[in-house]
């Protein structure tokens, strides 16, 4: 059976929308709705409808004066987290590398993005035994170091949009699914400065992580070692990966513009 072309399955209405918000950004000002029924070769009604739901987004907004209209914040904002998101990987991949030499585990950078950590890149150590991750990977928040490490520095209202807690599965026997067990267990996170997955979403693999933060202070990321449990006693935590982790994420954080 031949595999059908991506392009089989476009939606037009969502192609359409997306080419008038290519039109308004080429123009870099304003278009009314008579010029984008024209360019883009649509009935004035279909343009209206479209711009009606985009406004309803934020992705465009009108100028009630002229009654044109140009992109909107929700645009501006998708743009700046995709180059967030590219500088903050650009920032800190030399920083993972070099945390793996130094302690030879896994080493990761994760966002929090809704009810999961998205794993940004992972630079892996070279041993033979050693914890599967890659970069795309997502894991559930509360069951993650990285994730419980970000959402210790968010308000109460952020957490709840983070943690569904009529939902929450256990992984394993570790997994904290309690909610007022898991709001304590941040509270400790965040006067510790770091958390720790002890075996929380999967057994025999324990992972460590630290926050990063931006120019304006707030947590908009995490770095991570992770490593089989066997390679990682609470001895060598202390001495070696938390200093090292520490150090890995003062530098992130200032490569960000934090402390300036």
């Amino acid at each position: 059976m031949a595999k059908r072309e991506k392009s089989s399955y476009m939606i037009k209405s969502v192609a359409n929308a997306l080419d008038l918000l290519e039109e308004l950004s080429n123009e870099g000002g304003e278009l009314g709705v008579t010029e984008l029924s024209r360019r883009l070769n649509l009935h004035k009604n279909n343009i209206f409808r479209l711009l009606a739901t985009l406004e309803s987004k934020g992705y465009v907004e009108q100028n009630k004066e002229t009654e044109n209209y140009r992109l909107g914040l929700k645009s501006l904002e998708l743009g700046q987290n995709y180059l967030r998101r590219m500088s903050l990987i650009k920032q800190v991949r030399p920083i993972l590398e070099e945390l793996v030499q130094k302690c030879n585990e896994n080493a990761g950078l994760g966002v929090v993005r809704q009810q999961w950590v998205v794993y940004l890149d992972v630079v892996e150590a070279k041993r033979m035994v050693r914890v599967a991750c890659r970069a795309g990977w997502r894991l559930p928040v509360y069951a993650s170091a990285i994730g419980k490490v970000q959402l210790a520095f968010k308000s109460e209202s952020e957490i709840e949009k983070s943690v569904d807690w009529k939902n929450m599965k256990a992984f394993t026997p570790n997994t904290i699914t309690d909610k007022e067990a898991f709001l304590k267990h941040l509270e400790e996170v965040r006067e510790r400065g770091y958390a720790i997955d002890d075996e929380e979403y999967e057994e025999g693999v324990k992972c460590v992580a630290v926050p990063v933060r931006d120019y304006t202070q707030r947590v908009v990321a995490g770095i991570s070692i992770q490593a089989p449990v066997f390679r990682v006693p609470d001895e060598r935590i202390e001495k070696e990966i938390l200093p090292l982790l520490k150090e890995a994420g003062v530098k992130a954080s200032q490569k960000l513009g934090y402390g300036e």
